[in-house]
């Protein structure tokens, strides 16, 4: 299972900024030092090029990104500062999730261990997303004729509103957002299913959610690549999430989302999406579990897909 990553190329921010950046560090590092990994899996990604990013974002908006000219209050919208690393960290990023659908393809599995920047828009980035990865990545596999039906499954407790949007109206892809419904973005768009879920939702109504989503996609849709936005920010403990599911229910709906890919012989490609836990630890823990599910049954026992 190849595991692509792009967190040296860091992302440089203010002291005191609240997005969590170590994450991806120490994710690698959890993952490395675990014994189920070896070196050779790990890879890092190309960054992603203009043709790809064309097929999602606007041009001007690339332009005015590459070239430093985003006016102040675009960069408040994303979140982070300008920075010609801030650049080359977002093409990073956004390549990981390319890499990863590619590999998926001929593995049955892959993962990004960062990505699922899905609040960035064809002309506008927003928090904290500068290039929406998982659109990106869709757009390009339909163009390269890898896949010909793509589902978005969208797991992050905020809406992906970005990918919803470029996406909307492309029979070709699906995009499935379950999140809180009184969270950010406060303006949603539409996706081809949207599962809104109250303040608190725990794991067993979470869970019950999440079967009538996948079943939309696997039993409706029938997509011949995933692409799951596997975000830590459901945690009772987040930060930012509003909802409380525990870690035992964010890893049962990892398996439950790996096992409904796996019963439909449809490759899935893995971004991590959101984590804001009050103890970073937390959220590594979170996305390393995810990450770990998924080579319990693609790596390990790559011939019997789960009951």
């Amino acid at each position: 299972m190849k595991l692509f990553y792009a967190d040296h190329f860091v992302l440089p921010l203010p002291a005191g900024h609240r997005f969590p950046m170590e994450k991806y560090a120490g994710l690698r590092a959890r993952l490395q030092a675990g014994g189920r990994f070896a070196a050779a899996d790990f890879h890092v990604p190309e960054a992603a090029g203009d043709v790809a990013l064309l097929r999602a974002h606007d041009a001007a908006y690339l332009r005015r990104v590459a070239d430093g000219t985003l006016d102040a209050a675009e960069i408040r919208r994303i979140g982070f500062p300008w920075s010609a690393a801030m650049v080359e960290r977002s093409r990073r990023s956004a390549g990981a999730t390319l890499a990863a659908c590619r590999a998926a393809l001929e593995d049955g599995c892959a993962a990004n261990l960062a990505g699922g920047t899905h609040h960035a828009h064809r002309d506008f980035g927003s928090g904290f997303c500068v290039f929406n990865d998982a659109a990106v990545a869709a757009l390009a596999m339909l163009a390269e004729g890898r896949a010909t039906r793509v589902a978005v499954i969208d797991c992050d407790v905020h809406q992906g509103d970005g990918t919803a949007a470029i996406l909307a109206g492309n029979p070709a892809a699906f995009t499935l957002s379950l999140h809180g419904e009184k969270n950010f973005p406060f303006r949603k768009a539409v996706s081809d299913l949207d599962i809104e879920l109250p303040d608190g939702t725990r794991d067993t109504e979470y869970l019950a959610a999440l079967a009538r989503g996948l079943d939309a996609v696997f039993g409706g849709f029938r997509p011949d690549l995933a692409i799951y936005l596997a975000g830590a920010d459901p945690y009772e403990d987040d930060r930012l999430g509003r909802l409380a599911l525990s870690r035992a229910g964010l890893l049962e709906r990892d398996r439950r989302v790996f096992a409904a890919c796996r019963a439909a012989s449809v490759p899935v490609a893995i971004a991590m999406a959101g984590g804001y836990a009050r103890h970073i630890d937390d959220t590594v823990a979170i996305h390393a579990a995810t990450v770990e599910c998924a080579a319990s049954l693609w790596r390990d026992d790559p011939e019997e897909a789960p009951a």
